[in-house]
C-alpha cells in the first residue's frame, strides 16, 4: 500500500495517527521515511506502459531484420511509408500511447479515467481501420502478431488503471483521511498523574458518629463508675 502518510519530517497532524489509532507499526514507521513521488500501484502501471512501448518496438526491428536487410526493410517502411503495408505507424502508435500516458500519470500524476480512454480509443479505431483496409493479413505471422499485440497491450493498460490503480490510491486516501481525523479530534498528550485531590475518603455519616459518641460515653461512665 502507498505510504499516503509518509514524509520528510513528522508534523503534529501525524504524530497522534500512531498513538491514537493502534496503527501498525510498518505504517508508523512511514512517517519518518522520505515522501514517495508516486504510488507503488501507480508505478507498476507506469512500467507496464513501458513494456508495451518496448515490447511493439522489439516486435517491429524483429519484423525488419526478418526481410531484405534491416536498414532497407526501415527505409522502405519509414522514408517509403505506406499504409498498406507498413507497421511504422503501428509502431508510432505505441510510442503515442506511451508519451500520453507517462505523461498523464506519471509526470502530471493525473487521478482519472480521461487519459487512458482517450489512448484506448485510439488505438482500438486505428487498429481496428488498419487490419481492414491494409493488407498487413497478407505479409506473413507479423501482419497478424503487431496488430493484436498492440490491442491487447491497450486493453491491459485500461484494466491496470481503472481497476487497481485508481481504486487503490482512493481507498488509501480514504483510509488515511480517516486516521488523521481521528487524531485531530484526540488529545495529543495522554492523561496525566493523578493528584493528592483525587484520592478522599468519605465524609463519615452522622448516625455513624452519633453511635461512635453513645459506645464512647459509655465506656468512659464504666472507667469512672465500675460495677460491684
Amino acid at each position: 500500500m502507498e505510504s499516503v502518510c509518509s514524509s520528510s519530517g513528522v508534523s503534529r497532524a501525524e504524530l497522534p495517527v500512531c498513538i491514537n489509532s493502534r496503527a501498525p507499526a510498518s505504517l508508523c514507521s512511514d512517517l519518518f521515511k522520505p515522501k514517495k513521488t508516486i504510488s507503488d500501484v501507480r508505478r507498476t502501471f507506469c512500467l507496464f506502459v513501458t513494456f508495451d512501448l518496448l515490447f511493439i518496438s522489439l516486435l517491429w526491428i524483429i519484423e525488419l531484420n526478418g526481410k531484405d536487410g534491416l536498414l532497407q526493410q526501415l527505409t522502405e517502411e519509414v522514408l517509403h511509408y505506406d499504409f498498406h503495408h507498413s507497421f511504422f505507424d503501428i509502431f508510432l502508435l505505441a510510442v503515442f500511447r506511451f508519451a500520453a500516458l507517462i505523461l498523464a500519470y506519471a509526470a502530471f500524476r493525473l487521478r482519472h479515467w480521461a487519459a487512458i480512454a482517450m489512448t484506448t480509443a485510439v488505438s482500438c479505431v486505428f487498429l481496428i481501420v488498419k487490419v481492414l483496409l491494409s493488407k498487413l493479413l497478407s505479409l506473413g505471422a507479423f501482419g497478424y502478431l503487431l496488430p493484436i499485440a498492440s490491442f491487447v497491450l491497450a486493453w491491459i493498460e485500461t484494466w491496470l488503471l481503472d481497476f487497481k490503480v485508481l481504486p487503490q490510491e482512493d481507498k488509501d486516501h480514504t483510509w488515511f483521511a480517516g486516521l488523521v481525523s481521528g487524531a485531530e479530534r484526540a488529545p495529543l498528550l495522554g492523561p496525566g498523574p493523578l493528584s493528592d485531590g483525587q484520592f478522599y475518603s468519605p465524609p463519615e455519616s452522622v448516625a455513624d458518629s452519633d453511635e461512635e459518641l453513645e459506645d464512647k460515653h459509655e465506656a468512659e461512665k464504666g472507667l469512672i463508675h465500675p460495677g460491684p
